[in-house]
């Protein structure tokens, strides 16, 4: 089984990121099965504006049409990082990962849950998702033939109690969608992967965007796949470009029985009784 990151530039319009996008998925390898990540933003990474121009409800409007249709082209497992989708308040919407199977029907989704409003020390300063987003409140564990997907989004990756729910939950790969600034990419991205990799022992994989994008915003790029050992398994510049890496889903089973850290956690009665809030 191949796992799959697309790193992307987007801008503030969805037609030059699709045909980004396009251009990518025409580079994947032809093994299957295959699991693809999209990162945060996908769609357009811009202005309030611009996400309240492109927002459709979950499950219906042409951006998730074209998903499940590059899904059913390619025979691929699409993870859709983000793409804002409208809640019953006219202010806000939710930013949202789109589960995709191979033969392209929509296997779930994920609102995401910790919003970034945060004052960065670069040309964009000062972030606040709250401005435009509205939070999720529940965690998601999908199944697939790759084993259970774990979802998150980009700020999601600094609450570790998110992830340990989500293994608790029978997560085996982690999915970290973002669009990671430059500034705190630099500092803290591949340290906190694999922290969550390592924690919880799954494969992680993070689809990160790069580059300068509309309005002055500069992200990190450096996309990459994680083991449940922590071993960085490959990474990309801050260019657009796509990352292959195999699944080996005895290693998963490995880790966790040679560490059974799981077992030996101290968790409370809630912490094993929640796993079904995911």
């Amino acid at each position: 089984m191949k796992l799959a990151v697309l790193q992307l530039n987007s801008q503030a319009q969805w037609e030059p990121n699709r045909q980004q996008i396009a251009a990518l998925l025409m580079r994947l390898p032809a093994e299957r099965p295959l699991l693809v990540l999209l990162p945060e933003n996908f769609a357009a990474l811009g202005s309030t504006a611009d996400y309240q121009a492109i927002a459709e409800p979950v499950g219906e409007g042409p951006i998730q049409q074209q998903l499940a249709s590059w899904a059913r082209q390619y025979g691929i497992w699409l993870v859709a990082g983000s793409l804002p989708t409208q809640t019953a308040s006219a202010e806000r919407l939710h930013t949202t990962t789109l589960v995709y199977d191979a033969d392209g029907q929509l296997r779930g989704h994920y609102h995401k849950l910790h919003l970034f409003d945060v004052d960065v020390a670069d040309g964009h300063r000062r972030y606040r998702e709250s401005d435009s987003f509205a939070a999720g409140n529940a965690c998601q564990v999908v199944s697939s033939p790759f084993g259970g997907l774990g979802l998150s989004i980009c700020y999601d990756v600094r609450f570790p109690e998110l992830y340990r729910r989500l293994r608790v939950a029978g997560a085996e790969i982690l999915l970290v969608p973002a669009a990671f600034t430059a500034v705190t990419g630099a500092a803290h991205w591949r340290p906190l992967l694999q922290a969550r990799a390592i924690e919880n022992q799954c494969y992680l994989l993070a689809a990160n965007q790069g580059g300068e994008h509309d309005g002055g915003r500069r992200t990190w790029g450096h996309s990459l796949i994680v083991d449940p050992w922590g071993r960085v398994l490959g990474e990309l510049d801050d260019e657009p470009g796509v990352l292959i890496a195999t699944l080996d889903p005895q290693l998963i089973l490995q880790v966790r029985t040679d560490m059974p850290v799981l077992e030996h956690a101290r968790l409370t009665g809630a912490w094993r009784d929640e796993a079904s809030c995911c």
